[in-house]
């Protein structure tokens, strides 16, 4: 039967050879009662709608480039 860890055999017996097992080395940095609560809940209320800018935001802004476009030619012609 192979030795964990992929030991030489020649070198069993030596103390500086030994090794926790999975649990133990694992468990050996986590506190004791390890589960966090959820970030992200599940289920609940409905998310809150999307607010989108206005329609005068969106036409200021299309009429501003166009203007910008127009203006931008008429001093460059």
């Amino acid at each position: 039967m192979p030795t964990p860890h992929e030991i030489d055999p020649r070198a069993t017996g030596d103390p500086r050879n030994v090794y926790p097992s999975d649990e133990q080395f694992y468990s050996s940095d986590r506190p004791a009662h390890a589960e966090l609560p959820e970030d992200r809940p599940r289920g609940g209320r409905p998310p809150a709608p999307l607010k989108h800018r206005g329609t005068w935001a969106t036409v200021g802004l299309v009429v501003g480039i166009i203007l910008l476009v127009l203006l931008g030619i008429a001093l460059f012609p």
